[in-house]
């Protein structure tokens, strides 16, 4: 259930901002609905949380190490020597990669002694290297004197002496872009630089592994800055308004507006009247951007570890829909993995940390027993199917197989069975019975999503147009049986007993029509509710275009699994005959831990683009949520 909320004003001095927020965050029941702050104190927040959030990202990870605890200020000086030290290790780095550039720019040239070359000048004796085109090099006039250090097929490096002569000068001044650019150290320099460097950069990074023992006190520390931010926000970021009292005076007061669950409100009022606050208690509207609290038993609980991953949170007014994400998820689980071996797998990896716990006597984590259920879900779903790890049903011993469903199982794959109605034979496979199967799942979370908006409005004639969406529903369902399934099982000429079924499902299509046209958009007039959905026709026609692609859409769940399973019967045909010869049994233990891995990550990918989606659009559309709500975060001192 969404917990209940009232919508608070509170009314204080001005002067009074800081003792108020500190008598609130005691009392940890209010959520404040302050967004933004202003001042030098909050960007300085910001940029001690950044250099302490940047020094656990430079030191990394050692859950081994023993840990160090330390004040928060403490915190900050040791992010700031982290901090010098990574800014240290970057210039090093910096320039050994322009030092190895450079080697790497004269390594066709040998050693390098700029020096000697400025000796031999200072001694009138002038020198300069060249690298040039073979032909451009052969084209050079005698007066040029060279000494060819190295060619090739394409090219010539050699070495000019200067003269003092002008028509030199002149050809030298040609040659500029062939030139080489001396080194401002020689290259044997160079190396030891790029050692001395290296076993700096080594020292650095000895000296910020040393530091993992402040993890924790550095995370803490970011936390307690978190919440200095919050309370900074909210105090600079309340209205102020100066009224005028009774002595004629000026009174500065500052108000905010927040949340608080309805059970807590005494407290609330009791507070603001020891401490002379004004307090103004409303209900919250659909205009308000109120906060949503779930709070649902432990069981359905278990949801909120995916949710939270999903960043889903339904608005204030939009329904807690937990108890039936979790069950059709977990149907929707089983039948995408649709491996009862798989099933078998997640349970083993989910009952290891489950195990610890208990034998530690530690609270077990819900996202364990989630995990677990998935793993349930999906034994369920592969002993009803005769599904095990790809192996075909003559691979399987008899009890395993007596304990699937005929009608759906493997086992049966090949049998066509006949209903009461149908004629000799015709009849439906086992894939078209699962997807059957899938349909019917559609028509059931799709019908609980209008009979949660009958119940809603049931004190409103806009019930009928939920009605009128879940006839809808019905009549589309045997359409989709009839076009998508089997034509000839589900024919609209279908008569069972006296009625006629086809008939029936066009009548119920066009009666739901009717009913959603005319109350779906019902605000107290009927007159206007038509208009509505006249002015939105095009929406309308559409909508029952989307109720069948809606239904349609389930088929996924028979499509995804059908998937998996035929890549996990192909692993195990390539893998079949390797295990027959003694030399390649690794291999093919390989091949099969590497083909399901990989088939059971693609199943994990599935169930989020198709399992999920499921429930967060199909679903959720017939319920017209949006999930636009957040999370209620009451202003507090602990740091969670």
């Amino acid at each position: 259930m969404i917990v209940p909320m009232k919508k608070v004003s509170l009314i204080i001095r001005e002067d009074k901002k800081a003792e108020t927020l500190k008598k609130l965050r005691k009392l940890g029941i209010i959520h404040i609905e302050i967004a933004e702050g202003s001042g030098e104190r909050l960007v300085e927040l910001r940029d001690q949380i950044a250099l302490l959030e940047s020094a656990v990202f430079t030191i990394g990870k050692n859950k081994n190490a023993e840990q160090k605890d330390v004040s928060a200020t403490e915190a900050l000086s040791v992010a700031n020597e982290i901090a010098s030290l990574g800014e240290e290790k970057k210039q090093c780095q910096a320039e050994r990669i322009a030092l190895s550039s450079e080697l790497e720019r004269l390594k066709s040239w040998g050693d390098i002694e700029p020096d000697s070359i400025s000796d031999l000048e200072a001694k009138g004796i002038k020198i300069s290297f060249y690298e040039m085109p073979k032909s451009e090099y052969e084209a050079l006039p005698d007066s040029v004197k060279t000494v060819k250090l190295d060619a090739n097929k394409s090219s010539v490096k050699f070495l000019l002496l200067h003269a003092d002569s002008d028509d030199i000068d002149e050809v030298v001044s040609s040659l500029n872009s062939c030139r080489l650019s001396l080194p401002q150290m020689s290259t044997d320099q160079m190396r030891q630089k790029i050692s001395k460097l290296n076993v700096r950069i080594d020292a650095i990074d000895d000296q910020i592994a040393a530091f993992i023992c402040h993890t924790e006190s550095l995370k803490r520390a970011i936390k307690a800055f978190e919440k200095e931010i919050e309370f900074e926000t909210y105090a600079t970021g309340m209205a102020d308004e100066n009224l005028s009292s009774d002595g004629g005076g000026a009174v500065s007061v500052a108000y905010f507006k927040g949340y608080i669950e309805e059970e807590n409100l005494d407290r609330l009022k009791q507070t603001a009247k020891d401490n002379s606050w004004g307090l103004l208690v409303e209900e919250p509207s659909e205009e308000d951007n109120a906060p949503t609290k779930l709070k649902n038993n432990k069981f359905v609980s278990l949801i909120y570890p995916l949710t939270d991953f999903l960043g889903t949170v339904p608005g204030y007014f939009e329904y807690d829909i937990s108890g039936w994400f979790l069950a059709f998820i977990l149907i929707f689980f089983g039948i995408i993995f649709g491996d009862g071996g798989y099933g078998l797998l997640i349970c083993a990896v989910a009952s290891i940390p489950i195990i610890k716990s208990l034998i530690t006597k530690k609270q077990i984590s819900p996202i364990f027993l989630l995990v677990g259920l998935f793993g349930l879900s999906t034994v369920l779903w592969g002993t009803l199917t005769c599904t095990w790890f790809g192996l075909s049903p003559e691979q399987l011993p008899e009890w395993l197989k007596s304990l699937s469903i005929p009608v759906i199982s493997n086992v049966y794959a090949d049998k066509l069975w006949s209903l009461p109605w149908t004629p000799d034979g015709v009849g439906l496979t086992t894939a078209q019975n699962l997807q059957i199967f899938c349909f019917s799942l559609a028509l059931i979370q799709l019908t609980v999503a209008h009979i949660k908006g009958a119940v809603r409005n049931k004190s409103s004639i806009k019930m009928l147009g939920d009605i009128g969406s879940i006839l809808q529903l019905l009549g589309i369902y045997y359409l989709v049986l009839s076009l998508v399934v089997n034509a000839e099982v589900f024919s609209f000429g279908l008569i069972i007993g006296s009625i006629p079924v086809g008939t029936v499902a066009i009548a119920l299509i066009g009666i739901g029509f009717v009913l959603s046209f005319v109350f779906s958009n019902y605000e107290g007039s009927i007159i206007k509710s038509i208009l509505s959905s006249l002015t939105n026709i095009v929406s309308v026609l559409l909508g029952v275009v989307n109720v069948f692609s809606d239904i349609v859409s389930y088929i996924r769940l028979w499509a995804v699994g059908l998937a998996g399973a035929a890549i996990s019967a192909t692993v195990n045909e390539l893998a079949g005959p390797l295990l027959g010869n003694f030399m390649f049994m690794i291999l093919a233990i390989v091949l099969l831990v590497f083909g399901h891995g990989l088939n059971m990550i693609l199943n994990i990918l599935s169930v989020i683009v198709h399992g999920i989606r499921l429930n967060t659009l199909e679903f959720s559309s017939h319920l017209d949520m949006s999930w636009s709500g957040h999370k209620f975060k009451p202003f507090k001192e602990q740091i969670d």
